[in-house]
Formats: C-alpha cells, sequence, structure tokens
C-alpha cells in the first residue's frame, strides 16, 4: 500500500503566518504538523509516500527531504493549482499505478493514530474506507450515513438538516476502483474534482464503502486557535527531560522538556513545556502549554498558552498568553505594564508592546 499526503493548499485561514510558510509546517510541540502527518503513516505500515504540493514546493522539501530522516520514502508531486481532492488523484495516478493507498490531508492531526484502520482496511479490502468523527455540528462538514452494518449508503456535503453526526476528517483508504470513479465525474459547482463525489460514484455503482470511526483527538489546524488548541493536547503527553542547562537558580515543574543545546537561568517552567534545542531563557516566567522552538531567545519575558516559532526574540514583555510567534520575529517592550497581550505575530516581525 501506498500514501498520497495533499499540502498543496494555501491556506488563507493561517494568514499571515501562511503568507510566508506553508500551513502544513507550522510547529505542534515543536514538530510540523506535516511531520505528524507522515509518522502516522509509517506506523501503519506504509512508507512508500507521494506528496501533492504547490508553490511551497521548496520550502516542504527542505524540511522533508527524501523522507529518509522520519523512515519513509517520499516523492514530490507537482499541482499547478488546487482543482479538487480527487484532481489530486488524477495527478498521483502514475505514482500510485494500481496500488492501494492511503489519502490523507497534510493539515490534520489524528495524534492517536490510524494504524488499527488501516489494518481493518487491509483484512476487507472494500473500495473505499472513510475516516469518520462524531462532531457536535455536522453542518460543516461532509457527513456519512451508514447502515446497521457499518457500511456507508450515503455522502451529503454540508447538510443543512443531517441525518448524521459523523463527518469525514481527511484520511481515505481507496483501491484502484477509485481512479474509474474519478475519470467519470464531473467538476462540482466551485469547479472542483470532489473526492466525496467519486465516493458517491463508487456507491452508486454498487461498491462496498465502509466507514471507521476514529475515537481519539482529532484536529484541523487550519486557524491559529485550532493550532493553539492541539499545542496543548500534544503537550500534554510530553515526556519530559533536560538534555540542555538549567541553572540552580531555575525552577522547573510538571512536564518540562529542555532540548539539547538549550539553557535556562534563573526562571521559572511550569509544564507542559518544551524548549527547543539552541534557545536560551533569561528571568523569565513561563506557563504550560507553550512550546518554544529552536534558537529562541526570552529575557524578562512571562509568557503561557503560546506558540513561539524558531529564531523568535522576546524581551521585557510582562504578559503574553494565546499567541504565537512568527519565525525571526522580535517582542520586545515598550513601557512596563502588568498585561496579557494576544498577538498572532507573522514571521520577521517586530513588535513593540506599551500600555
Amino acid at each position: 500500500m501506498k500514501a498520497l499526503v495533499l499540502s498543496g493548499g494555501s491556506g488563507t485561514r493561517l494568514r499571515p503566518f501562511s503568507y510566508s510558510m506553508p500551513k502544513q509546517l507550522i510547529p505542534i510541540a515543536n514538530k510540523p504538523v506535516l511531520e505528524h502527518v507522515l509518522e502516522d503513516i509509517r506506523n501503519s505500515g506504509v512508507t512508500d509516500i507521494g506528496i501533492i504540493v504547490g508553490n511551497w514546493a521548496p520550502q516542504i522539501a527542505e524540511v522533508i527531504g527524501d523522507g529518509t530522516r522520519l523512515g519513509v520514502q517520499v516523492t514530490y508531486i507537482p499541482q499547478d493549482e488546487p482543482l479538487g481532492l480527487a484532481h489530486c488523484v488524477t495527478l498521483a495516478e502514475p505514482f500510485l499505478g494500481d496500488d492501494d493507498f492511503v489519502m490523507y490531508l497534510g493539515d490534520n492531526m489524528l495524534p492517536e493514530g490510524t494504524a488499527d484502520i488501516a489494518e481493518e482496511f487491509r483484512a476487507s479490502r472494500p473500495a473505499a474506507q472513510i475516516v469518520v468523527h462524531k462532531v457536535a455540528d455536522p453542518r460543516a462538514f461532509g457527513v456519512a450515513e451508514l447502515d446497521t452494518e457499518g457500511r456507508v449508503t450515503r455522502l451529503v456535503e454540508k447538510p443543512q438538516e443531517p441525518r448524521s453526526d459523523l463527518a469525514l476528517i481527511g484520511v481515505y483508504f481507496f483501491t484502484p476502483d477509485i481512479h474509474r470513479a474519478v475519470a467519470s465525474i464531473e467538476p462540482s459547482a466551485r469547479g472542483e474534482l470532489e473526492i466525496t463525489d467519486a465516493i458517491q460514484w463508487l456507491l452508486d455503482d454498487g461498491a462496498e464503502i465502509k466507514a471507521s470511526e476514529y475515537q481519539g483527538y482529532w484536529k484541523d489546524t487550519g486557524r491559529a486557535d485550532d493550532v493553539l488548541e492541539c499545542n496543548r493536547h500534544l503537550l500534554g503527553t510530553l515526556r519530559p527531560a533536560v538534555l540542555g542547562e538549567a541553572d540552580e537558580a531555575s525552577e522547573l515543574t510538571g512536564q518540562v522538556r529542555i532540548e539539547a543545546g538549550a539553557r535556562v537561568v534563573r526562571s521559572r517552567i511550569e509544564g507542559p513545556v518544551v524548549v527547543g534545542a539552541g534557545s536560551v531563557i533569561e528571568d523569565s516566567h513561563i506557563g504550560p502549554d507553550t512550546a518554544i522552538g529552536q534558537h529562541c531567545t526570552l529575557r524578562d519575558t512571562r509568557i503561557r498558552d503560546s506558540i513561539v516559532l524558531d529564531g523568535a526574540t522576546i524581551s521585557e514583555v510582562p504578559g503574553i498568553r494565546g499567541s504565537i510567534i512568527g519565525r525571526n520575529a522580535t517582542v520586545g517592550a515598550g513601557a512596563d505594564v502588568d498585561l496579557y497581550h494576544r498577538l498572532v505575530v507573522g514571521d520577521h516581525t517586530r513588535i513593540e508592546v506599551a500600555a
């Protein structure tokens, strides 16, 4: 079995970050979302992976490389413009050949993994097997309606009166039958080839379509608030370790991980917190649910429930909360105020925080 990972989207909901980096490389607990996806696929026993890439192809290739570091083999498949998920299947057909495959959206987080579902698919090999998850408001999703045996009877896109609370969450298992379906459908009203239309075509043609309910935590990391929520969840599973340095004047409590080459000086850190390699924390208070990237500098700063990307500098800021600070950004105090500030700061930005 092979894998097809879709990483060609523009990520408009994650601006300003998506102006300067692909959304799939936003870090969750100091690891890009795309790496989490590739690791899940690898843990499912699939190592031959095609990645659909758009304008951000060089940046993605720089981080992921040929996949060796992650124990997989990566083939990059260019996409000139986004024309739908089913169009990605068409683009990837030379790579996929006659193999079964899993298609996985590259900005989805399923930290409990899909290995069991992959094994179910291998054992029974329906024409398609979709991964679904119960949601509070199915009207915002594609929804699967099932019979009592768990077979899919109908797919409905964003139903106003949903008959099911089982949403499609961006992981699909296919046999080669999907290629015949994709070749048989027409673009939707928005001009895209929809994967739900292709699966519905298989249903109408009499093929067996199964659904497997994912029971774990799931998040589409398309918005800043979703990224922060997912970061909190993953940091809750953090394995504490001090691989760098923390001086005697510093206090570390809870799940705290200090990576090699990082230094903590006269600071208090309340986990879960991860501090990336080469970062320096001085005279600061790092509160729970915070991920500090590599080669960052924080001095005289109080921060919690936030993500600080690689190379950022924060100094003399008395309170940052619920924020994402971009790569190589600089945040400095303009005045001594005892307030929390909420920031979404893009790459290479300078911010002065004043009263």
